[in-house]
């Protein structure tokens, strides 16, 4: 006799058939088979990174039946396939379930997986605590590579530099990822290594706040209203005729305040005086109270402001297997022509 939750997943499974085929044909060995918000079991999601599965849970741990119904039913959907679960339920979302020496080995083993024909690093169990390519972003990192050919690319907040090495492998002439974490950009290297890729990518360990002003020939002060500014890399101005800004909801520096509900403009600004004229900004918000309407709304108004309005705009939606009931995903993607 099924549970429910096999039953729910079972559910999952078979409406993505269509959209797993085709991503088949495209290169593409993960995604997410279950999202537990919008299919019955709000707090737990289920992804597939190539040859593993990765269960996260949110809101509350899965109880011991829960786990092994799962466990079960993916043992025949995926035969051989180890799943991995991180629950991230306690605070920080931090990983805090312990797991035998066999789960563990399974967890830290370096894997790697294709998305479009681009190959990525995996690994369930790692320093951070999310995984090191968020499919949601998909739909994202496939209109970059559709408009990447001989253009030059400004990856922001580049985490593990996905969009940047697509951006390579989809023929840009010059990429440029910019990120704090030293941690994240080694990813993102191994992941520049992976493919066979026409120029060598530019990965800047840097805060955004200090990267953008030198690109927009602000420049950045080394000391700030009696402060000592923390070491940043030297940057000459440029623009680029693309640029991807996926910054993090909330992070306070020296430099600045990122702040995704009240002040995305003062990231979006600088960003925007990094595009070139007739170019290509993508702005991400991840934070699901913002209304997708009045921040574009706001974004158009600062554009304005700042003599470089938006000429048009279009949404780019996250695919099949992130389903949104009423049709505003957390996650708001935007494509401005600048």
């Amino acid at each position: 006799m099924t549970s429910p939750l096999s039953d729910q997943l079972a559910a999952a499974l078979s409406a993505r058939a269509p959209l797993f085929e085709r991503l088949a044909e495209e290169g593409t060995e993960a995604y997410r088979v279950f999202h537990g918000s919008a299919e019955g079991a709000p707090g737990l999601t289920v992804d597939r990174y190539g040859d593993a599965l990765l269960v996260q849970t949110f809101h509350q741990a899965l109880s011991a039946d829960d786990l092994a119904a799962i466990e079960s039913f993916y043992a025949k959907a995926y035969p051989g396939l180890p799943v991995i679960w991180n629950d991230r339920s306690a605070g920080n979302s931090r990983v805090s379930n312990e797991l035998n020496a066999a789960q563990s080995e399974a967890a830290v083993l370096p894997r790697e997986f294709s998305e479009l024909g681009v190959n990525y690093r995996f690994q369930g169990r790692h320093e951070g605590q999310d995984p090191w390519l968020f499919l949601d972003l998909r739909a994202a990192r496939r209109r970059v590579m559709a408009e990447a050919a001989d253009k030059s690319v400004l990856n922001l907040f580049a985490y593990t530099c996905g969009v940047g090495v697509a951006a390579a492998k989809a023929g840009a002439k010059h990429v440029v990822n910019v990120d704090f974490s030293a941690s994240s950009l080694a990813v993102g290297k191994d992941n520049a290594r992976l493919n066979d890729l026409p120029i060598r990518v530019r990965f800047v360990k840097s805060d955004v706040f200090p990267a953008l002003r030198q690109l927009a020939g602000q420049g950045q002060s080394k000391v700030v209203r009696g402060k000592r500014m923390p070491p940043f890399p030297p940057l000459e101005g440029r623009q680029f005729d693309l640029v991807f800004l996926d910054p993090p909801r909330y992070a306070k520096s020296l430099f600045g305040v990122v702040d995704l509900v009240n002040d995305y403009s003062a990231l979006f600004n600088l960003a925007l005086r990094t595009t070139a004229e007739g170019g290509t900004l993508i702005c991400c918000n991840n934070v699901a109270q913002v209304a997708r309407e009045d921040w574009v709304d706001q974004l158009q108004r600062s554009a304005k402001k700042i003599g470089r309005p938006v000429h048009s705009l279009e949404w780019i939606e996250p695919e099949a297997d992130f389903p949104s009931p009423d049709g505003n995903p957390p996650l708001k993607v935007v494509l401005l022509r600048v």
